[in-house]
């Protein structure tokens, strides 16, 4: 049982591990997406003072279209008084000769300045168009949507002033650039999908503490069933010890139980006669003992149906082997007992021997005896 549940605590802790991972890539994942709402933030922000600033620009187009409708205007009055002029002196041409000479080259002129003015005002109108095409393009509306009135000094103003306006505001709206128009429903996916991550994490977080608390209550588990197993072994082992060692004792002991996971044991050994502080001062011998006086209080805190031992009483001598088989055999009335040996004292207390021979032919074959049959 301990064992399967330190398996199941290594798999635990494994998804504990990808679950922080998880949490740390998604963490990641939600900084980046935080920064790109930011900068999409900056991003609208920038797209409204732009609107803001092509809002100002374009309110005085349509007062600029009428102050140049009422410049064109004055020029044809301004002409039509001219034109009346003209008539005035050819009444007057017999007695004005040089006066209608001098009149002719004024109208002459004058056609000139006028034929001047109705060309820069038909280019100042497909500026004007051209400003208002590239409004609607770009901004996706008309100068009719724009709010704004006409100022009182555009009217009055020349066409020199007029063309530097016009100037000036194809300038600012030069730099004001290009601006993305999907920035608002980007904004929109990248906030819901920061919604749909935020709710991952509260889950992974909340799975996480759930995680936590199954690994606490399996520690608590793993600490109390070892707390009882060392208990039943220490108690086993001041029983069996004795045996082996007649005089002696022996304790076990833990390293740092405040600790808890990072706890040691501590074997302590003292065969009679002797002072011994640490186990390597034990004769090899003695330390086999030792060792099987460990595993035996092991097995019997611990019972199993049967037990594989291994030439464990290759270094003893005969005084000592006769201690370990009287431990043997006690622990052998509750389970079966598998031993490998070539000692002949321990093959006499055996209820079966199996051996393997090798015949002349080089052939092995496994033997096998019954003791009780062969007496």
């Amino acid at each position: 049982e301990e064992v399967q549940t330190r398996i199941e605590l290594g798999s635990i802790r494994e998804r504990l591990l990808n679950l922080d991972r998880d949490l740390v890539e998604k963490s990641n994942l939600m900084a980046d997406i935080q920064l790109e709402i930011q900068n999409l933030e900056r991003d609208a922000q920038a797209l409204a003072e732009k609107d803001s600033a092509v809002a100002r620009a374009t309110a005085i187009l349509p007062a600029l279209g009428l102050a140049i409708k009422k410049s064109i205007s004055n020029l044809k009055k301004h002409t039509g008084e001219l034109e009346d002029q003209r008539k005035t002196e050819l009444a007057q041409l017999d007695a004005l000769n040089r006066e209608r000479l001098e009149l002719e080259k004024r109208s002459s002129s004058l056609a000139g300045e006028l034929q001047n003015a109705e060309m820069r005002s038909y280019e100042l109108k497909v500026q004007l168009s051209a400003i208002e095409e590239r409004i609607r393009e770009e901004l996706q509306i008309s100068l009719g949507d724009l709010e704004g009135s006409e100022p009182a000094d555009l009217a009055d103003r020349s066409d020199a002033e007029l063309e530097s306006e016009l100037r000036k505001i194809d300038n600012q709206l030069r730099v004001l650039g290009s601006f993305n128009p999907l920035a608002e429903e980007e904004y929109s996916a990248l906030e819901e999908r920061l919604n749909y991550l935020s709710t991952q994490l509260d889950d992974l977080n909340e799975a996480k503490s759930e995680l936590r608390g199954i690994i606490r209550e399996i520690d608590g588990k793993i600490q109390t069933t070892f707390a009882a197993a060392f208990e039943d072994t220490k108690r086993e082992f001041e029983k069996v010890f004795p045996i082996l060692f007649p005089g002696g004792s022996g304790s076990l002991n833990l390293t740092k139980p405040e600790e808890g996971e990072e706890v040691g044991i501590d074997v302590s050994v003292r065969p009679a006669g002797k002072r011994i502080e640490r186990m390597s001062l034990l004769s090899g011998g003695e330390r086999s003992l030792a060792a099987m006086a460990l595993l035996v209080a092991i097995f019997k805190a611990r019972p199993s149906p049967f037990y594989v031992l291994d030439e464990v009483e290759a270094a003893l001598d005969d005084t000592n082997l006769e201690r370990l088989l009287e431990v043997l055999k006690t622990l052998g009335e509750a389970s079966q007992l598998i031993i490998v040996t070539h000692q002949k004292r321990t093959m006499e207390i055996a209820d079966a021997l199996y051996g393997v021979s090798m015949g002349k032919d080089g052939v092995t074959k496994v033997m096998s005896q019954t003791l009780e049959k062969a007496s």
